[in-house]
């Protein structure tokens, strides 16, 4: 057990017992890439995808039956893990960075892992980052980079202790492995994009990069590191952003037409599997009993991985939601969540709507850390819900999404708006579909309880629900922040006054 304690955290049972003084748990913070609400079997009975460690996970952990992403794409939603905040208040307004952008998040904000760090944590990141750094030379041209110069403003100038893994997603070059600030080899030959993904880019490839190994290798990285930390007495936090089930979807041989619904379904399957592989590392570790664990995804499943063909064979990746990544619509940003503290947390599910932003509070809340005003802006403490089995009053106010051509929609109880007549990504009635959207309202309104599915919009039925909802939406933009707390500037750029209109329907 780490001999790192808690100087008084006080958790309250369900008879109102208290648990005093217990040691600092492990957190362990798993991000799978474009996997949907519906591909986890726990919660889709009709899933055609048995993930059996998920669910056995499931079912002793919190359940989330109403988590999102704060945006319906990668970039923006890892933004919002890792500092509390909403992506849109950054320079990012809109679509996600590539492989060779520059640092998203400036050295100077506070991170989950340098908030973490100060609490005596031992820190890492393993896996796909798709949050910028600085490549050497990268102002002469892609062509130009030096890959056996270090890169600056990564991972570790972020609060990370340690960082293994590659920069954008594995269709965006470079293919390189960085181990902490170092490209662990030099590109020797350039991946060629085979034909069957058009977005799989081509681009130098490192001698140690091999695209059908890496979600295993990153696994096992991680696994090494679990047991290695298990040596020390000081807690960990492990950021584990695994790049799958994006494309490309290439599951290995143990996997290939194990879901009988095609190579998705295969991929998701290896990825359950690669989880049981962190929850076998973390009980052999002695400290499972300790260890936080959060599965979660970044979005909802993509069109790329044959939503409609895996329809079909009667497996909906995104459940009963409309749309997918990208989208307003609730399948671009309703996601698996769960969170597992096997000595703590009471398993049960939590009904009420909660956004990924929220960690950030919950973990500096563990550690009984108080926030400062300039950091987690839009992050909500959560554990008031994961400490009652009963359902209690809604702990956010509301919650705002983003989608990938930087459109906005807001939910507060069962009530979602979307300040756009399209889906704001890549489902019917796209943004660019100018004649499918002329006619129609400018805005959506729908009631999620009794609309799930969100077919009919009620914008013309409730305009006092409308201009609430716009209100909320407008305060939160003005004040640089969604919790209480004295007003933060939103960072500059010169979409604001658009940004605005929007928040008032013009």
């Amino acid at each position: 057990m780490k001999k790192h304690l808690l100087p008084s955290l006080l958790l309250t049972g369900l008879a109102g017992s208290v648990l005093a003084n217990p040691d600092t748990p492990n957190i362990i913070f798993i991000l799978a890439d474009d996997m949907g609400y519906g591909d986890v079997s726990y919660l889709n009975p009709s899933s055609r995808i048995k993930t059996e460690n998920l669910d056995r996970m499931a079912g002793e952990s919190v359940v989330f039956l109403d988590a999102h992403s704060s945006s319906s794409v990668s970039t923006p939603t890892r933004y919002g893990i890792l500092t509390g905040r909403y992506n849109w208040r950054s320079t990012l307004k809109s679509s996600v960075l590539d492989g060779y952008s520059k640092a998203l998040i400036p050295s100077g904000r506070e991170t989950l892992a340098s908030m973490l760090k100060k609490q005596g944590y031992q820190t890492a990141a393993i896996g796909k980052w798709h949050l910028g750094w600085d490549w050497n030379n990268i102002e002469s041209g892609i062509d130009k980079v030096d890959f056996s110069q270090p890169i600056t403003h990564g991972p570790t100038t972020l609060g990370f202790d340690y960082f293994y893994g590659f920069s954008g997603s594995l269709d965006m070059p470079p293919y390189v492995y960085v181990e902490n600030d170092r490209p662990t080899m030099t590109p020797d030959r350039n991946t060629e994009n085979k034909g069957k993904y058009s977005w799989w880019r081509n681009g130098p490839t490192s001698p140690d990069f091999h695209h059908e190994e890496v979600l295993p290798h990153l696994t096992d990285k991680a696994c090494a590191y679990i047991h290695s930390q298990s040596k020390s007495s000081a807690p960990y936090f492990l950021y584990l952003p695994l790049p799958a089930p994006h494309t490309p979807i290439l599951p290995s041989e143990e996997f290939r037409g194990k879901s009988g619904i095609g190579e998705y379904g295969d991929f998701v399957l290896m990825v359950d599997a690669m989880v049981g592989k962190i929850l076998k590392a973390v009980r052999e570790s002695g400290e499972e009993e300790n260890t936080i664990i959060v599965f979660t995804t970044d979005n909802g499943c993509s069109p790329a991985a044959g939503i409609d063909e895996m329809e079909k064979l009667g497996h909906h990746a995104n459940h009963i939601y409309r749309g997918h990544k990208s989208d307003l619509f609730d399948g671009g940003h309703r996601i698996p969540c769960m969170i597992r503290w096997k000595g703590e947390f009471r398993p049960h599910s939590v009904a009420q709507t909660i956004c990924l932003t929220d960690f950030y509070a919950t973990f500096a809340a563990i550690n009984q850390y108080q926030l400062k005003d300039s950091e987690g802006e839009d992050s909500y403490n959560l554990l008031p819900a994961i400490r009652s089995i009963d359902e209690i009053p809604a702990i956010r106010e509301a919650t705002v999404h983003h989608s990938i051509d930087g459109e906005f929609t807001i939910r507060q109880g069962k009530w979602k708006l979307l300040f756009s007549a399209s889906s704001g990504g890549w489902s019917s009635p796209k943004p660019q579909d100018k004649a499918l959207l002329k006619g129609l309202p400018a805005m959506q309104l729908y009631d999620m309880n009794a609309d799930p599915r969100e077919r009919r919009n009620l914008v013309n039925e409730y305009p006092e629900k409308v201009r609430e909802l716009q209100e909320i939406m407008w305060r939160y933009i003005k004040d640089g922040r969604s919790t209480p707390g004295q007003p933060q500037p939103n960072d500059p750029c010169d979409k604001w006054e658009q940004i605005k209109a929007i928040s008032a329907g013009k």
